[in-house]
């Protein structure tokens, strides 16, 4: 899937290492993160599969540096791709696996996390700098057009992070009920285990 991102990167026009690596986090990091030592490693395997070539440029006063294109075999690629219907809709989501045996914990610790996952942004201010990075890489690209499908996935972020706020309220709002719980039946003197059937 990476190498796909920085292959559909190239598409909009031949860069460095350095400059695939800075539009990659100004555009693509919200939704997907990559090392630099990673993004390097799929450029010689993208060279190797003819999907990029590769030329060196000498440089005076400064490094030389080297500027990938994609060929006619990469953009193939590419499409193919993009048409092909096989993405899996299935996903793993670590933060649900932890959720899931939360119940290890002091009911206190959970409502904690929740409280600080409920303030973590994938879209820092709310997605403007995404916005305007996307506004900016519009003008330095020979299809400005393209930049309607980059708003979308920032609009799929603006969306999600309200998703997750929601989610953490009610999960926070679940464990405090969780916890009131507890305390009655810890001053009353009796057993502390709550099961399903307690809390219908």
């Amino acid at each position: 899937m990476l190498r796909h991102g920085i292959l559909g990167l190239i598409s909009n026009g031949d860069k460095t290492g350095y400059e695939i690596m800075t539009v990659f986090r100004d555009s693509l990091s919200h939704f997907w993160k990559a090392q630099t030592s990673q993004i390097y490693r799929e450029l010689q395997t993208m060279e190797k599969a003819g999907w990029i070539s590769q030329t060196h440029i000498p440089q005076v006063g400064k490094p030389d540096k080297n500027v990938f294109s994609i060929t006619p075999a990469g953009h193939d690629e590419l499409l193919r791709w993009l048409r092909d219907d096989g993405t899996p809709l299935s996903f793993r989501n670590p933060l649900l696996m932890k959720t899931f045996f939360m119940g290890e914990l002091p009911v206190e610790e959970s409502i904690a996390f929740f409280e600080v996952l409920r303030d973590v942004s994938i879209l820092p201010e709310g997605g403007r700098q995404a916005s305007a990075d996307a506004d900016m890489y519009q003008q330095a690209v020979d299809h400005p057009e393209k930049a309607i499908y980059w708003k979308l996935t920032i609009e799929f972020g603006r969306r999600y992070e309200r998703m997750q706020r929601e989610w953490c309220d009610c999960c926070i709002q679940e464990l405090e009920g969780l916890r009131r719980m507890q305390d009655a039946r810890a001053h009353d003197g009796a057993a502390t285990t709550i099961t399903w059937e307690d809390r219908a």
